[in-house]
Protein backbone atom coordinates (compact mmCIF):
# COMPACT_ATOMS: atom_id res chain seq x y z
CA UNK A 1 0.00 0.00 0.00
CA UNK A 2 1.70 3.20 -1.39
CA UNK A 3 1.23 6.28 0.74
CA UNK A 4 2.32 9.95 1.05
CA UNK A 5 5.48 10.61 2.59
CA UNK A 6 6.76 13.72 4.58
CA UNK A 7 9.22 16.32 4.53
CA UNK A 8 11.87 17.49 7.27
CA UNK A 9 14.46 18.63 8.48
CA UNK A 10 17.79 17.11 9.87
CA UNK A 11 18.55 18.44 12.98
CA UNK A 12 21.47 16.37 14.18
CA UNK A 13 22.62 13.30 15.63
CA UNK A 14 22.34 11.94 19.21
CA UNK A 15 22.33 9.12 21.31
CA UNK A 16 18.95 7.37 22.69
CA UNK A 17 19.10 5.59 26.07
CA UNK A 18 16.80 2.98 26.05
CA UNK A 19 15.02 1.24 29.66
CA UNK A 20 17.60 -1.06 29.84
CA UNK A 21 20.18 1.37 29.58
CA UNK A 22 21.72 0.59 26.17
CA UNK A 23 21.97 3.62 23.71
CA UNK A 24 21.39 3.89 20.59
CA UNK A 25 22.79 6.48 17.60
CA UNK A 26 19.84 8.07 16.53
CA UNK A 27 19.33 11.06 14.47
CA UNK A 28 16.87 13.86 15.25
CA UNK A 29 14.01 15.00 12.59
CA UNK A 30 11.87 18.14 12.87
CA UNK A 31 8.49 17.94 10.36
CA UNK A 32 7.54 20.93 9.19
CA UNK A 33 3.67 21.07 8.65
CA UNK A 34 3.08 19.15 5.81
CA UNK A 35 0.11 20.29 3.70
CA UNK A 36 -1.05 18.44 0.58
CA UNK A 37 -1.05 21.85 -2.54
CA UNK A 38 -2.22 19.73 -5.47
CA UNK A 39 -3.48 16.15 -6.21
CA UNK A 40 -2.80 13.96 -9.33
CA UNK A 41 -4.86 11.20 -11.17
CA UNK A 42 -4.65 8.61 -13.47
CA UNK A 43 -7.52 9.77 -15.29
CA UNK A 44 -6.27 13.15 -15.88
CA UNK A 45 -2.23 12.83 -15.05
CA UNK A 46 -1.66 8.99 -16.14
CA UNK A 47 -0.40 8.22 -12.55
CA UNK A 48 -1.44 8.85 -8.90
CA UNK A 49 0.00 10.79 -6.86
CA UNK A 50 -0.16 13.70 -4.26
CA UNK A 51 2.11 17.31 -3.89
CA UNK A 52 3.24 18.40 -0.52
CA UNK A 53 4.57 22.02 0.57
CA UNK A 54 6.66 22.45 3.30
CA UNK A 55 9.04 24.87 4.93
CA UNK A 56 8.38 28.33 4.92
CA UNK A 57 10.39 30.84 3.13
CA UNK A 58 9.13 33.97 4.73
CA UNK A 59 8.61 35.78 1.86
CA UNK A 60 5.17 37.92 1.16
CA UNK A 61 2.92 36.25 -1.57
CA UNK A 62 3.61 38.82 -3.91
CA UNK A 63 7.53 38.02 -4.25
CA UNK A 64 7.32 34.26 -5.15
CA UNK A 65 6.13 33.72 -9.10
CA UNK A 66 3.00 33.82 -10.42
CA UNK A 67 2.26 29.86 -11.13
CA UNK A 68 3.28 29.19 -7.99
CA UNK A 69 1.31 32.61 -6.46
CA UNK A 70 -1.75 30.87 -7.76
CA UNK A 71 -1.09 27.41 -6.17
CA UNK A 72 -0.59 28.81 -2.46
CA UNK A 73 -3.45 31.93 -2.80
CA UNK A 74 -5.73 29.21 -3.73
CA UNK A 75 -5.56 26.75 -0.31
CA UNK A 76 -4.59 29.92 1.25
CA UNK A 77 -1.39 29.65 2.76
CA UNK A 78 1.84 31.06 2.93
CA UNK A 79 4.59 30.52 0.26
CA UNK A 80 6.05 27.31 1.06
CA UNK A 81 10.38 26.80 -0.06
CA UNK A 82 9.70 23.19 -0.84
CA UNK A 83 7.33 21.13 -3.23
CA UNK A 84 7.18 17.26 -3.43
CA UNK A 85 5.42 14.61 -5.43
CA UNK A 86 4.62 11.50 -3.31
CA UNK A 87 2.99 8.76 -5.69
CA UNK A 88 0.18 7.10 -3.84
CA UNK A 89 -2.05 4.59 -4.66
CA UNK A 90 -5.85 5.62 -5.26
CA UNK A 91 -7.09 4.58 -1.90
CA UNK A 92 -4.84 6.60 -0.60
CA UNK A 93 -5.53 10.65 -2.67
CA UNK A 94 -5.59 13.36 -0.02
CA UNK A 95 -7.55 16.40 -0.24
CA UNK A 96 -6.25 19.35 -1.17
CA UNK A 97 -5.07 21.50 1.82
CA UNK A 98 -4.92 18.36 4.55
CA UNK A 99 -2.46 18.69 6.84
CA UNK A 100 -0.02 15.90 7.59
CA UNK A 101 2.28 16.40 10.96
CA UNK A 102 4.84 13.58 12.87
CA UNK A 103 2.16 11.30 13.68
CA UNK A 104 1.75 10.22 10.03
CA UNK A 105 4.19 8.04 11.25
CA UNK A 106 4.45 5.70 13.98
CA UNK A 107 7.13 4.29 16.51
CA UNK A 108 8.64 0.88 15.50
CA UNK A 109 7.77 1.78 12.17
CA UNK A 110 10.33 1.13 9.70
CA UNK A 111 11.21 4.06 6.74
CA UNK A 112 13.32 5.04 3.55
CA UNK A 113 14.66 8.77 4.05
CA UNK A 114 16.43 10.42 0.91
CA UNK A 115 18.61 13.72 0.21
CA UNK A 116 21.55 15.03 -0.49
CA UNK A 117 24.96 13.74 1.01
CA UNK A 118 27.55 16.25 2.08
CA UNK A 119 29.53 17.38 -0.18
CA UNK A 120 33.38 16.96 0.17
CA UNK A 121 34.75 18.99 -2.68
CA UNK A 122 37.49 17.92 -5.23
CA UNK A 123 38.69 14.98 -3.83
CA UNK A 124 41.44 12.25 -5.18
CA UNK A 125 41.84 8.66 -5.62
CA UNK A 126 42.51 7.57 -2.67
CA UNK A 127 39.67 9.64 -0.21
CA UNK A 128 37.00 9.03 -3.14
CA UNK A 129 37.82 5.38 -4.37
CA UNK A 130 39.80 4.46 -2.01
CA UNK A 131 42.49 3.80 -3.92
CA UNK A 132 46.13 2.29 -2.10
CA UNK A 133 48.50 4.59 -3.91
CA UNK A 134 51.66 3.99 -5.27
CA UNK A 135 54.55 3.36 -3.05
CA UNK A 136 56.09 5.77 -0.75
CA UNK A 137 59.68 5.22 -1.40
CA UNK A 138 62.93 6.66 -2.90
CA UNK A 139 62.26 7.21 -6.57
CA UNK A 140 58.67 7.93 -6.57
CA UNK A 141 58.97 11.58 -7.16
CA UNK A 142 55.83 13.46 -5.22
CA UNK A 143 53.59 11.16 -6.76
CA UNK A 144 52.63 8.74 -3.91
CA UNK A 145 49.12 9.39 -4.07
CA UNK A 146 48.68 9.61 -7.81
CA UNK A 147 46.19 7.29 -9.34
CA UNK A 148 48.87 6.39 -11.84
CA UNK A 149 48.33 5.40 -15.53
CA UNK A 150 44.70 5.78 -17.23
CA UNK A 151 44.60 5.58 -20.63
CA UNK A 152 45.92 2.50 -23.18
CA UNK A 153 47.83 2.66 -26.58
CA UNK A 154 47.21 4.27 -29.81
CA UNK A 155 43.94 1.76 -29.87
CA UNK A 156 41.72 3.04 -28.33
CA UNK A 157 43.62 6.52 -27.67
CA UNK A 158 41.56 7.39 -25.35
CA UNK A 159 40.14 7.07 -21.37
CA UNK A 160 36.90 5.24 -21.34
CA UNK A 161 34.24 7.47 -19.61
CA UNK A 162 33.20 6.52 -16.12
CA UNK A 163 37.28 5.64 -15.23
CA UNK A 164 37.56 6.14 -11.34
CA UNK A 165 39.70 9.16 -11.38
CA UNK A 166 39.85 12.60 -9.00
CA UNK A 167 36.75 14.74 -8.63
CA UNK A 168 33.83 15.82 -7.25
CA UNK A 169 32.79 13.91 -4.24
CA UNK A 170 29.73 13.86 -2.29
CA UNK A 171 26.80 15.95 -2.93
CA UNK A 172 24.72 13.23 -4.51
CA UNK A 173 20.99 11.94 -4.11
CA UNK A 174 21.74 8.85 -1.36
CA UNK A 175 18.28 6.81 -0.10
CA UNK A 176 18.95 4.92 3.11
CA UNK A 177 16.31 2.24 3.67
CA UNK A 178 14.76 0.46 6.18
CA UNK A 179 15.23 2.84 8.97
CA UNK A 180 13.55 2.15 12.41
CA UNK A 181 11.83 4.97 14.09
CA UNK A 182 12.29 4.86 17.45
CA UNK A 183 9.92 7.58 19.05
CA UNK A 184 7.44 10.11 17.73
CA UNK A 185 7.17 13.34 19.28
CA UNK A 186 3.56 14.41 18.21
CA UNK A 187 3.93 17.93 20.53
CA UNK A 188 7.13 19.54 19.10
CA UNK A 189 6.62 17.47 15.95
CA UNK A 190 9.84 15.39 16.28
CA UNK A 191 10.63 11.74 14.65
CA UNK A 192 14.02 10.18 16.25
CA UNK A 193 15.57 7.92 13.65
CA UNK A 194 17.59 4.74 14.79
CA UNK A 195 20.80 5.23 12.53
CA UNK A 196 22.04 7.55 9.94
CA UNK A 197 20.10 9.83 7.49
CA UNK A 198 21.87 11.54 4.72
CA UNK A 199 22.43 14.72 4.58
CA UNK A 200 24.35 17.51 7.16
CA UNK A 201 22.40 20.09 9.67
CA UNK A 202 19.63 21.83 8.56
CA UNK A 203 19.34 19.85 5.27
CA UNK A 204 15.77 18.92 3.78
CA UNK A 205 14.97 14.84 4.37
CA UNK A 206 11.89 12.81 2.04
CA UNK A 207 10.81 10.16 4.48
CA UNK A 208 8.21 7.66 2.60
CA UNK A 209 7.45 4.12 4.35
CA UNK A 210 9.99 1.64 3.49
CA UNK A 211 9.21 -0.08 0.15
CA UNK A 212 10.61 -3.35 1.12
CA UNK A 213 8.98 -3.83 4.02
CA UNK A 214 5.52 -2.61 2.70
Amino acid sequence: MQRSGLIATKIGNSSYFQNDGTNTHVTILKVDECIVSKIKTTEKHGYNAVQIAAIETGKDISHVNKPQRKLFSSIKIKPKKILKEFRVDRDNILDVGTKLNADHFKADQFIDASSYSIGKGFAGVMKRHNFGGLRASHGVSISHRSHGSTGQNQDPGRVFKGKKMAGRMGHTKVTKQNLKIIEVDNINNILIVKGSVPGKKNSVIFLKDAIKRS
